[in-house]
């Protein structure tokens, strides 16, 4: 049997590839198991700095594999995986090769970064089937416009890659041909950065707008603290005064 989800790992970046093209790479219960196996692979191998999301096909991913949920089998562990890398302490950048809908829509938000080409589109489609984008929702309201949120979740309508961009649904939209450049631009500025520093620079957006000002300040001056003082910090600045790479570049 042929795998669903394809791994590559190449100077530091690992490189998991959705390829399930015969249902658009819908979240069957198999590509879920097998694309959790594939990040857990990337996030044990210390040689992984970066991890790129992508998928074969003309559909990055159709949502959720609706003739799996029509015939009563147990759903994919949806959560579990997008939870996976929403918490991957290396950074995710997701590399669109095509539309995205509904659940796939969670893994695009899980990501850290997002590229798609101009030519993508995207909906929330679940209230047309009669459903809710609900586990999703933990990660979108996290990276949409509330106002674009609520839009898109009641209409279901499509938007393409522009206003996708606008909203805060993915960082850029770029032409087709542009695309692998724009992942490589990334990919490139994250592995300079050291490993634990990216680990805990990914965490800020999230935690320090739920903190009062003074607990900010308070948190983060301890915690600027601690990073100066620590080996990585040494290393870098050591490598910045002697005009040399650090060494934890791949």
């Amino acid at each position: 049997m042929d795998p669903l989800v394809r791994y590559a790992e190449e100077g530091g970046t690992a490189t998991v590839t959705l390829d399930s093209p015969r249902n658009r790479n819908a979240l069957s219960r198999r590509l879920v198991a097998e694309l959790r196996e594939a990040l857990t692979t990337a996030l044990g191998d210390d040689g992984v700095r970066v991890i790129v999301l992508t998928g074969t096909g003309t559909v990055f991913c159709a949502g959720a594999d609706l003739k799996e949920q029509s015939a009563g089998e147990p759903p994919p562990d949806v959560p579990g995986l997008v939870g996976l890398i929403w918490d991957s302490p290396k950074p995710v950048v997701a590399r669109l090769n095509g539309p995205a809908r509904a659940g796939g829509l969670g893994l695009v938000t899980a990501c850290d970064l997002a590229v798609a080409p101009d030519t993508a589109t995207f909906a929330f489609t679940e209230v047309r089937l009669g459903v809710v984008p609900a586990m999703i929702a933990v990660t979108c309201l996290r990276r949409m416009d509330p106002r674009a949120a609520a839009e898109y979740f009641l209409t279901g309508e499509v938007f393409d890659a522009r206003r996708a961009q606008e909203i805060g649904l993915i960082n850029r939209a770029v032409p087709a041909d542009e695309l692998d450049a724009a992942v490589t631009h990334y990919t490139g500025m994250l592995l300079r950065g050291a490993p634990e520093a990216l680990a805990i620079a990914k965490r800020l957006p999230r935690e320090v707008p739920a903190l009062t000002v003074e607990e900010g300040f308070a948190r983060m001056a301890e915690l600027s603290a601690e990073r100066f003082g620590s080996e990585e910090a040494k290393e870098g600045i050591a490598a910045f005064l002697e005009k040399r790479d650090p060494r934890w570049l791949p």
